[in-house]
């Protein structure tokens, strides 16, 4: 069993035709679900993306969905999880801090992450470099959030470690356009093994770069099972 926590529907904004090759993707790679944001929703216009998305997701059981919120849009956002949630077919919250212009450490991306607590379901958020650590301060400070650090820092992955270890409340995702050697071996090696998940960017990035990745940390057993799919199953009950 494998669940990709970090994944992409529709086409992006360069010559990439992707909208329908979610599910052939992850069957190449033996993926079995994945928890997808709506590419119009993160870049372009947040509700009619989610909206674009709810239509995708509704009769079929493989993809489930994250309602992507603007932190500069959130009388839209509030609606569209009023809309959305009900329905069953998302199951977390997508920020992403630098196509909204919204740092971590801006009083939006705060205010949205208290609304996203409040629905009781965890957010995905782009973190770089030494964000994740603000992340995990704005974590801590709101009751009940629960959040994964998309790309874990990217360069900064040492700081994920410094902010996973800092909050039980924060979970790592591995996915990056590079992939140093020993990254995600370090990563492992320091933090608790219940908050690591499996992510790949697809479409955006094929997915054999987070598998070689992975593969390079050489996990076995609990460990591998755990990041594979356990415990995304476990965040997002699922």
């Amino acid at each position: 069993m494998i669940i990709d926590v970090h994944a992409h529907w529709g086409p992006w904004f360069f010559t990439m035709d992707v909208a329908e090759a979610n599910l052939a993707t992850m069957d190449r790679y033996g993926i079995d679900r994945a928890i997808v944001s709506a590419t119009e929703a993160v870049i372009y216009d947040a509700g009619a993306g989610n909206r674009a998305l709810a239509e995708r997701l509704d009769g079929q059981d493989r993809l489930l969905g994250y309602v992507t919120v603007n932190p500069r849009r959130l009388d839209q956002a509030a609606r569209d999880l009023d809309e959305l949630l009900p329905s069953g077919r998302f199951v977390g919250v997508k920020i992403h801090t630098d196509y909204t212009a919204s740092p971590v450490t801006s009083p939006q991306t705060r205010d949205a992450l208290a609304l996203v607590a409040s629905t009781g379901l965890p957010a995905l958020v782009h973190t770089w470099g030494t964000s994740v650590l603000d992340l995990a301060r704005l974590c801590l400070d709101t009751p009940g959030l629960r959040v994964i650090a998309g790309h874990m820092g990217a360069d900064g992955f040492r700081h994920a470690i410094e902010a996973a270890n800092a909050c039980d409340r924060l979970y790592l995702e591995p996915c990056w356009s590079h992939a140093p050697a020993g990254r995600i071996a370090e990563v492992v090696a320091a933090v608790d093994g219940r908050r690591l998940l499996f992510g790949t960017d697809a479409t955006l990035i094929d997915p054999s770069s987070a598998f070689g990745a992975v593969a390079a940390a050489g996990l076995t057993g609990e460990a591998a099972e755990r990041v594979a799919w356990r415990n995304a199953a476990e965040l997002f009950r699922i």
